[in-house]
């Protein structure tokens, strides 16, 4: 009777490694979703819809490399809203969704892969301005612009700043050329990209005031094997150089 029962237990121990092999076989792949996050991800045609071929930026060049070189399918697909893409990331298995910051609160409902790139937060100056900063509160002094309804801005409003905000963050960079504001408080590189779209160049960081890294999260189903993979072309990418060639091309 042991043995029957032992027998039985191994048999399905193999028919499950099976299952198990076969969720990984060239067959297998991903839903990757994104939003629009310049310049890590974007719509070509701007809009909050678009998928395959009409996405590009830093993190989609990154991923698609990632995943030609793991050898694992996929399909993409840019929507809105944010809130969106991530809960059918942490509740559908297979699901993926970049870029985003590996918070602690977030760790455990996730496999993830990176870091992609940064995001960091800068206050930048024209290449002209004498203004140098030790610290936030310096800037207080200063007129500062910033995106309406970003976390940048709300950030600097919690702080005691009187942001002068503009609809759109491009706005600023043409405020900062014209004098209109001092200091524009921005992502980095997103205000390096924005600046560059409004024919802005030579912007200065007077002050780097939080650093983080962005990722790609991975529903907690996905087999380890494809989360192995996809890290390790990831660091071979990084090595080569292939991550920073990405970066400076849209910068």
């Amino acid at each position: 009777m042991f043995k029957r029962i032992l027998l039985a237990w191994l048999g399905s121990g193999l028919l499950l490694a099976g299952m198990a092999r076969a969720e990984v076989g060239p067959d297998y792949s991903m839903v990757l979703l994104t939003e629009n996050f310049p310049p890590y991800n974007m719509a070509i045609n701007g809009k909050n819809f678009a998928q395959e071929d009409n996405i590009d930026g830093i993190a989609v060049d990154i991923v698609r490399e990632m995943y030609k070189r793991a050898g694992i399918n996929y399909s993409l697909t840019l929507r809105f809203p944010w809130d969106r893409i991530y809960k059918l990331a942490l509740e559908k298995p297979d699901y993926g969704v970049f870029v985003t910051a590996r918070l602690p609160d977030r760790e455990a409902s996730f496999k993830w892969v990176g870091p992609i790139g940064p995001d960091d937060w800068v206050l930048l100056a024209r290449s002209d301005s004498s203004i140098t900063l030790k610290s936030l509160d310096e800037a207080k002094r200063y007129k500062v612009g910033a995106y309406k309804g970003d976390a940048i801005a709300d950030y600097l409003t919690q702080h005691g700043f009187e942001p002068v905000v503009a609809l759109r963050d491009q706005e600023n960079a043409g405020k900062l050329q014209q004098g209109d504001i001092d200091l524009w408080a921005s992502g980095d590189p997103a205000g390096r990209y924005l600046a560059k779209q409004a024919g802005v160049s030579g912007l200065k960081t007077v002050l780097r005031f939080n650093s983080d890294q962005l990722y790609l999260a991975l529903n907690k189903e996905t087999p380890d094997e494809v989360v192995q993979k996809l890290q390790a072309a990831l660091d071979k990418m990084r090595a080569e150089g292939f991550v920073d060639d990405v970066i400076k091309s849209y910068l």
